[in-house]
């Protein structure tokens, strides 16, 4: 008899604590209390992650995408449970070229316009931008054939994005860019008009139950 007392006991005491934090969550509705209940709370496990729809795949975002506003998500298991919350939803313009670094560390400035113009020239007749990159270019990119993939504003080097976004080009029309502080020298290709995609701020929080 005792044992089951206190089994009652430890099952009460556990799903009050879980209506506690589920309640407490019902009041974090935007990002500014979001970051003031992680300074309560305490833990370097909790946190705000951002989701991007393009981007983020798993059987979780998508579940996270398609929650109701407001509404809270738990998972768990023996050692902790895990709470999810949107508190923000946003469509966000995104944009994508493809484009070939030259980097002055690596190549002789005085040969970086040459090489430009002929990497230009190439394309012009009938070689593949992809190949052209995988061969020129000097960033991580070369693996992907050039390809930027779906960037937001922030996220390349503020010289890249003045011309690539804001430049007036259209799809298929080829440029440079010139960040010289950095020594970096773009040719770049326009692939993608820009398209919003969907990106939520999700407040994630993780009871111990151990």
């Amino acid at each position: 008899m005792p044992k089951i007392s206190l089994l009652l006991c430890l099952v009460s005491f556990t799903i009050s604590a879980q209506n506690s934090i589920t309640k407490e969550l019902d009041s974090v509705v935007n990002i500014d209390l979001a970051n003031e209940y992680i300074a309560i709370k305490d833990s370097k496990y909790n946190k705000l992650i951002t989701f991007n729809q393009d981007k983020h795949k798993t059987a979780l975002a998508k579940d996270l995408f398609e929650m109701p506003y407001g509404r809270v998500k738990s998972t768990g298991n023996e050692y902790n449970k895990v709470y999810y919350k949107v508190v923000e939803r946003n469509n966000i313009p995104h944009f994508r070229v493809s484009y070939i670094l030259l980097d002055e560390k690596k190549l002789a400035k005085e040969n970086i316009n040459s090489l430009r113009h002929q990497i230009i020239y190439k394309y012009k007749n009938g070689v593949s931008f992809k190949s052209l990159a995988k061969y020129y270019s000097m960033d991580n990119n070369a693996k992907h054939s050039g390809d930027s993939g779906w960037f937001s504003r922030g996220e390349m080097s503020p010289e890249f994005e003045a011309t690539a976004i804001n430049g007036g080009y259209n799809v298929g029309d080829i440029f440079i860019i010139d960040n010289t502080e950095k020594g970096r020298y773009y040719v770049v290709l326009k692939t993608h008009e820009s398209k919003d995609i969907k990106e939520i701020k999700v407040l994630k929080i993780v009871e111990n139950r151990k």
